[in-house]
């Protein structure tokens, strides 16, 4: 498997084209699935608090021997931990799960409409970044309008944004708007799991012409697109196809006829629910 490419986020930090997904990677056979991950070249792990298994993530670092530097640890602040006091106590609290004197990139994991704080949950992490606590901050499940309102707010762009992004919802407005201020989409679900997206008939064509998987053309689109899918996996072999994509091009008509399989978001109310299937 080739290095997997990075790209420079708008405050100039690097950022990998694909990463892992740990949500449910817990205990002794979760640290063994990331750190195997991790050796394998696995560059990005995205936890959260809400995840319970932060604890493993930064047992996998140590155990990997990767050098830190190399690696991006990303979690998330949950919603009853908003508030510009609350989202700094959440990120020490991270901190101390995860043994790790930084973490790479946080982001606000649920905007939380209905308590309205995520205005001043970002000013904390606007503090935490000057504390050093982190390097990098975004969001997750924000909408334009959202996103607007934090830099109308605080003058601070969001680095990344996590959403869910699969063919069947590609979000081509939404990405449009990230790349306009510079900011990366990153794809939860991005296999559209428990959905009969693997077998539909042009992933399985493209999957011929390209010998490679019908797994692997959709996260090669993702990359294409210009966001970083996060696909889960405990199994090595599984984990190896999904991170061996960069090795073949699609082509634009090929790109819009997966996109065209668009039928809209899948996973209605609360998307924690859904992380990383």
């Amino acid at each position: 498997m080739s290095p997997i490419p990075t790209v420079t986020l708008n405050d100039g930090a690097w950022f990998p084209e694909l990463g892992l997904g740990t949500y449910n990677l817990r205990g002794e056979e979760g640290i063994a699935a990331m750190a195997a991950a991790i050796q394998a070249g696995y560059r990005l792990l995205d936890t959260a608090v809400n995840y319970e298994n932060e604890r493993e993530v930064g047992e996998a670092v140590r155990r990997s021997g990767a050098d830190r530097d190399t690696l991006i640890v990303a979690s998330k602040i949950p919603g009853r931990h908003h508030g510009r006091q609350g989202a700094v106590d959440s990120i020490r609290g991270s901190l101390g799960m995860l043994g790790l004197d930084r973490i790479d990139l946080e982001l606000i994991h649920w905007p939380n409409p209905s308590v309205g704080k995520y205005i001043d949950t970002w000013r904390g992490m606007i503090d935490a970044q000057q504390e050093g606590l982190v390097r990098s901050i975004g969001v997750s499940n924000f909408t334009e309008q959202m996103i607007t309102e934090l830099i109308e707010a605080t003058g601070v762009v969001p680095a990344v944004n996590q959403v869910e992004l699969h063919p069947y919802f590609p979000q081509e407005a939404l990405r449009a708007f990230h790349a306009a201020h510079g900011i990366r989409t990153e794809s939860w679900s991005p296999l559209a799991h428990r959905t009969e997206l693997l077998t539909e008939q042009i992933l399985q064509e493209l999957a011929v012409v390209h010998d490679v998987t019908p797994t692997q053309v959709v996260l090669r689109w993702h990359t294409q697109l210009g966001s970083t899918p996060i696909p889960k996996s405990a199994d090595p072999d599984r984990q190896r196809e999904n991170a061996d994509v960069f090795g073949f091009t699609l082509t634009d008509d090929q790109l819009a006829a997966i996109s065209a399989l668009e039928r809209g978001r899948l996973w209605d109310g609360d998307p924690l629910t859904h992380e990383e299937m």
